[in-house]
């Protein structure tokens, strides 16, 4: 099922939210059926497969959240483009989901002026932009990859 439009004439956090809601639901909506072996896929070139791309947008909000924003020491690893194969697609989809709720928690609790510990030119209401940004970006390229590897298209 295609993920819900976000409704109109919410408040500022409630709309970010939303188009946030939207943009995880189409990422997971790729990796949906796949099994292992077709999640992992990678097309030839640049591109990352869709479980890849779950898992960076995992990291993503992780860096952003906890690291930029609360200070927490985060880094960045290949390996986050490229999960090994001890884990599962759903423990990547399971990750992603409660970093999902994570994330909204935080937003929903702070004051969107509110700027992060490690850049106090930054605040949460840029932040949670970034990560729209981020995630819509990774949304198109997870279509892309799922198009090549067994002719889905969609929302």
């Amino acid at each position: 099922m295609p993920p819900i439009m976000p409704p109109a004439g919410v408040d500022e956090r409630e709309s970010y939210l939303a188009w946030l809601s939207f943009l995880r639901e189409a990422v997971l909506g790729k990796v949906a059926g796949l099994d292992e072996d077709e999640a992992r896929w990678t097309p030839p070139g640049r591109l990352i497969s869709v479980l890849g791309v779950v898992n960076h947008l995992t990291h993503v909000e992780w860096r952003w959240i906890d690291g930029g924003f609360h200070g927490a020491v985060v880094a960045r690893s290949d390996e986050e483009f490229r999960p090994r194969t001890s884990v599962s697609v759903q423990q990547i989809v399971n990750a992603y989901t409660a970093r999902a709720q994570k994330t909204d928690q935080v937003v929903r609790e702070l004051q969107l002026g509110e700027t992060c510990a490690l850049d106090r030119t930054v605040n949460l209401r840029w932040v949670l932009l970034h990560v729209i940004n981020e995630t819509a970006r990774h949304a198109g390229h997870a279509d892309a990859t799922r198009e090549l590897l067994d002719g889905t298209t969609g929302e």
